[in-house]
């Protein structure tokens, strides 16, 4: 993985002022450098300059970029952060019609299969991606982004120059654009955080290129292109060849990721996601000889403090050790403490350039540093829920039939801490619900579905949209703000294409969730795991941790300078801290409660000053 930015302009000839753009394309890099610190590269032409830092997963010695061919006498760069994984057949493909290869690097590949297919060759790739594409003959930039959103790309079009980048940290180096937070902002914040409509880079004027979508910027304008969508079909298969395909597609990803120069790891939570991916993995490590490391994360003395709730009912702990015993691994055991937790909340802030998931935000990114002294690219279960519908608003009708996201219908815990002048003037449950109807029309419904076949189908499409946008955003900032690779196996677009389209009543069996998956994974595990009951990522309960909370908050709130003390309202606030915190019902998802709206609160605070925005 890497991090990658530029900008073009039209208008302007950048070659006369050229230390000064190399200049700024530096900066960029060093903006993004904890992306990948093993090399960076810079290319300047008169209306385009690309930034590179790379992270060097594939062709160690020959990948860098941004990364030049020449073709007929027409000049090519990339700039490429991701990794494809149909290499092998796309290679032999440009081979046979006469390219020849100079790196092993997936880079040169795409480069090749753009020259040789023009820009719709996107829709050959399997990967995660985002990169630019600048032909210095047409002068002409390209943006692509793949098809979930693994990889992120954020945009803005200022004084008719395009500036990208994969962080928006990186954005604000270009001399034309300046952080600025608008009203409409701050509703994604407070209204629809720690989610994001699709599109909405928060800042004013910030935009992000949608997944399953590319964008051409040239003397014509800026133009989308949709290249890859969720569609409804038939499901004409029967349940045995469901199973069957499941089996196979989920097997083939996990293979095909598994390619790396770099070791591979495995994150092992002991919840039947990341265990099938671990199972998979260890079997591809153990036929190459080789010992896979795997890696599984708690809170120091949750064996004291851990509180059971319909939403996390046990712990983890008990059933990654009964796949240490089914799995041969290396595996290492990785514990966060409070302090490290809360001292965490603000480098995530600094890692996704947003407040985000609090405390399982700051978590992930402790752990994911503690992995990278380890390995270099790590397979995790992300996605498997949103596909496979394990959340219980798939299956629990008071969640399912909500008149809005159904993880987050509820937006009365979000004004707790606000004046009643921006209660009324951000009119939040409106923005939110206004989101959720346009989202809901765009859902692909099958002509002849009754009512509840269509909302489940609704749910799907929310779920992938929006929810596991939100999980991928945070599984790409927290670990890559290390230099750790995460791939996501579940996110195949195959998987994902595929089981949209098959019936709930395959999907969910006699009261199981994910009972298609269990079934295609059965001689995977151990009977134990295969069976247990759906528990999210793990979270804390330490008192100590919410004491933090509390004297953070409580500093905020003694300082009439915090950028969100005009938002604040001191008494509401205060009752709030002094009142027992609810553990058992989240206003987002199904680990923020009582906690984590402090913390997130804390954290829009931070946000505000490291970007010196006001209201």
């Amino acid at each position: 993985m890497c991090g990658i930015a530029g900008f073009c302009d039209l208008n302007r000839n950048l070659k006369k002022e050229t230390p000064y753009w190399i200049k700024i394309l530096k900066e960029m890099h060093s903006r993004l450098s904890h992306r990948g610190n093993d090399s960076y590269g810079i290319y300047l032409k008169e209306q385009a300059g690309l930034s590179h830092a790379r992270l060097s997963i594939r062709d160690i010695s020959g990948g860098s970029q941004p990364m030049v061919r020449k073709q007929n006498d027409r000049e090519y760069a990339i700039a490429y952060n991701g990794e494809i994984y149909n290499t092998d057949e796309l290679v032999s493909e440009l081979r046979k019609a006469g390219f020849e290869f100079q790196t092993t690097s997936d880079t040169e590949v795409i480069l090749y299969g753009f020259i040789h297919d023009g820009p719709e060759f996107v829709k050959k790739l399997n990967g995660i991606f985002s990169f630019a594409i600048w032909d210095e003959t047409e002068k002409t930039l390209f943006l692509y982004r793949d098809r979930v959103g693994v990889k992120p790309l954020f945009y803005s079009i200022k004084n008719n120059a395009l500036i990208f980048a994969s962080e928006p940290k990186a954005l604000f180096c270009h001399p034309d654009l300046t952080p600025k937070l608008t009203m409409d902002g701050l509703r994604e914040i407070l209204a629809v955080g720690p989610a994001r409509t699709m599109g909405n880079g928060v800042f004013d004027g910030v935009n992000e290129v949608l997944p399953g979508h590319f964008m051409r910027f040239s003397k014509d304008g800026c133009t989308d292109y949709v290249y890859w969508d969720l569609y409804s079909r038939e499901h004409t298969d029967d349940y045995k060849k469901t199973v069957e395909t499941v089996s196979f597609l989920l097997r083939d990803s996990v293979k095909r990721q598994m390619v790396s120069d770099v070791p591979v790891c495995t994150f092992l939570s002991g919840g039947i996601d990341s265990s099938i991916v671990t199972a998979l993995a260890c079997r591809y490590m153990l036929e190459h000889g080789e010992t896979l490391n795997t890696f599984s994360f708690d809170f120091k003395e949750n064996d004291i403090y851990f509180q059971s709730n319909s939403f996390q009912p046990e712990r983890d702990l008990p059933y990654v050790n009964i796949m240490r015993k089914h799995c041969p691994t290396n595996h290492t055991y990785l514990e966060c403490d409070e302090t490290q937790l809360f001292d965490a909340l603000f480098d995530a802030v600094d890692a996704k350039d947003l407040p985000g998931m609090t405390d399982v935000d700051a978590s992930l990114l402790y752990f994911c540093s503690l992995v990278k002294q380890h390995n270099k690219v790590a397979l995790t279960g992300e996605c498997a829920d949103e596909i496979f519908g394990g959340y219980p608003w798939f299956y629990r009708p008071e969640l399912m039939n909500r008149d809005g996201f159904p993880w987050s219908a509820d937006i009365s815990a979000r004004t707790l801490f606000l004046s009643d002048e921006y209660v009324n003037k951000l009119e939040l449950s409106d923005y939110s619900h206004d989101r959720y109807e346009t989202s809901l029309s765009k859902a692909p419904v099958l002509e002849g579905e009754n009512k509840e076949q269509k909302k489940r189908r609704q749910i799907a499409y929310l779920n992938i949209k929006w929810f596991m946008q939100t999980l991928l955003d945070r599984m790409d900032r927290t670990s890559m703000y290390s230099g750790l690779e995460a791939r996501v196996p579940f996110a195949d677009h195959r998987i994902i294409e595929y089981v949209f389209n098959v019936p709930w009543e395959m999907k969910y069996q006699n009261g199981v969730e994910k009972a298609l998956l269990r079934e295609a994974a059965k001689d995977l595990l151990p009977k134990e795991l295969l069976h247990r009951k759906k528990s999210p990522y793990p979270k804390t309960y330490h008192p100590g941790y919410e004491k933090l909370l509390v004297q953070k908050m409580t500093e905020i709130l003694n300082n009439p300078s915090a950028p969100i003390a005009p938002l604040i309202d001191r008494e509401k606030t205060l009752m709030f801290m002094k009142a027992p915190k609810e553990y058992g019902r989240p206003w987002f998802g199904q680990l923020m409660a009582g906690p984590q709206l402090m913390a997130y609160f804390i954290q829009i605070n931070y946000w505000m000053e490291s970007y010196r925005l006001s209201l």
